[in-house]
């Protein structure tokens, strides 16, 4: 059915790119997306971070630091924006409306490159121990983790700003880690399921070449 792949390098390289940038448009797709089952307490599942444990896993520390990286510029991209002008529904101090206070907020906005750039290089990591199976359970296991280890760095980044009273960060930190930890998880399968029989298909394909 795909043997069209064999005919050139090229085009299987080209297919291979197109496969990993749909799937990450995907992602950002279904990111703010509010479908049945994919919320729990308000939360719902992190894509891109399930993204870069898919892609990590069988890549080296490297490979899953830059795509952290890219991942957690485009979402900072598309979220930095919900925390100007207001902070937990308080005015932030010192803010009068104007431009340069705006742009003073957003850049001590919580960044998503730091946490996804830690999930893929501790992604890397994990999967050279060898009691680390790629099934859907390990996965699944891998991936919650990941998500309490993000949202904690985002929490860290938080009470280090003091744009937030830390009491209510870190009260709120146990909701949300262990609401994106559980759905992240459960949902996890669908997104490496199909990614990981594609990758298999071209490393095969490139072994017997």
């Amino acid at each position: 059915m795909l043997r069209f792949l064999d005919f050139s390098p090229r085009f299987r390289s080209f297919c291979n790119w197109l496969i990993v940038v749909g799937s990450i448009l995907l992602c950002l797709m279904i990111l703010p997306t509010r479908l049945p089952g994919t919320e729990l307490l308000g939360i719902r599942p992190n894509w891109l971070l399930i993204w870069v444990v898919v892609w990590s896993v069988k890549r080296n520390a490297y490979q899953g630091a830059i795509a952290g990286i890219a991942l957690g510029l485009i979402q900072d991209g598309l979220t930095a924006f919900d925390g100007v002008p207001m902070v937990d529904g308080i005015m932030p101090p010192n803010f009068e409306g104007s431009e340069e206070s705006a742009a003073d907020l957003l850049l001590s906005y919580p960044s998503h490159v730091i946490s996804l750039m830690l999930v893929g290089i501790l992604t890397a990591k994990i999967q050279k121990q060898r009691y680390i199976q790629e099934d859907f359970i390990s996965i699944a296991l891998i991936v919650f983790g990941m998500a309490v280890v993000a949202e904690t760095i985002t929490a860290i980044q938080y009470s280090v700003q003091g744009l937030r009273n830390i009491t209510l960060v870190w009260t709120e930190h146990q909701r949300i880690a262990l609401s994106s930890a559980i759905l992240s998880s459960l949902w996890a399968p669908v997104l490496y399921y199909p990614l990981n029989r594609w990758w298999e298909y071209m490393s095969d394909r490139d072994q017997s070449l």
